[in-house]
């Protein structure tokens, strides 16, 4: 086995090959959505299975903490226990495959939400992770609901939950269709417009976030303003995202910040 390669008990045939991957893919650990970092199955005979896994699902902790749920520890699963629908109570997300468990609250993580980063900083921007915050989010205008990142400014607010609609509206196929089979034969079987179409539906939310601050700049003058807020807020969404597809690095945020240019 070579030093960038594991073995994995959700696919024993083969070994799994550290990647970076700039095209979106779905984890066959979790079932959600990624981007940048995997481990992609390394085939056998030339041969490969189209499986891939988060960083956070191929290299698993057994057991983690958090800071928003303080009397809970968390197991490390491969499937929910018992036979009842769960959901993630970050995310607000089905879970539908590995997941945290606390068996005392009962409470469930997908893995890349349990490894969300308490802050996200790349020098220009601030953005905290809060369990609850009281200002509206800037899509779907509503307070509480689900996790949140809001900036250090306290003028940018985005639901971890929101952030996953808009990657299930936008990356439907990979959610929901046949991502991995039909679609995809390691990476070559993809036909250009299929590739295209999936690594440029990045979800955007330049038009919200237009119209927001165009009613917070109203009366002031506050054209450059306004814009200036988009620019900022377009920025805080790039990290949010990467962050949620599991890998919040500044590369994989520039890559998400070209993808919803596009």
């Amino acid at each position: 086995m070579k030093y960038n390669e594991i073995s994995h008990f959700s696919h024993p045939h083969h070994n799994l090959k550290f990647e970076y991957s700039e095209a979106p893919f779905k984890c066959d650990g979790c079932k959600e959505a990624g981007i940048g970092s995997r481990y992609r199955c390394c085939g056998g005979g030339g041969g490969h299975c189209n499986f891939d896994l988060h960083t956070h699902c191929a290299v698993p902790s057994p057991s983690i903490s958090h800071p928003f749920y303080t009397k809970c520890s968390f197991q490390f699963m491969s499937r929910t226990p018992g036979a009842v629908a769960r959901y993630c109570n970050a995310c607000e997300k089905d879970v539908a495959g590995f997941v945290y468990h606390c068996n005392s609250c009962g409470f469930d993580l997908h893995p890349c939400c349990a490894k969300l980063p308490m802050v996200l900083d790349d020098g220009e921007i601030k953005l905290y992770l809060y369990k609850k915050v009281s200002s509206p989010c800037h899509r779907c205008g509503r307070k509480g609901r689900s996790w949140s990142y809001r900036s250090s400014c306290k003028k940018y607010n985005l639901h971890v939950a929101c952030v996953k609609e808009m990657l299930v509206d936008s990356w439907h196929e990979i959610y929901y269709g046949a991502w991995g089979s039909s679609y995809t034969t390691a990476y070559t079987g993809w036909t250009t417009s299929r590739k295209l179409e999936a690594t440029t539906r990045v979800p955007s939310l330049r038009a919200t976030l237009e119209t927001h601050n165009h009613k917070q700049s109203s009366g002031s003058g506050g054209g450059k303003t306004a814009e200036k807020c988009c620019e900022v807020a377009g920025l805080a969404l790039q990290f949010v995202i990467s962050a949620v597809l599991g890998d919040p690095t500044t590369l994989i945020a520039a890559l998400v910040g070209k993808l919803m240019s596009k």
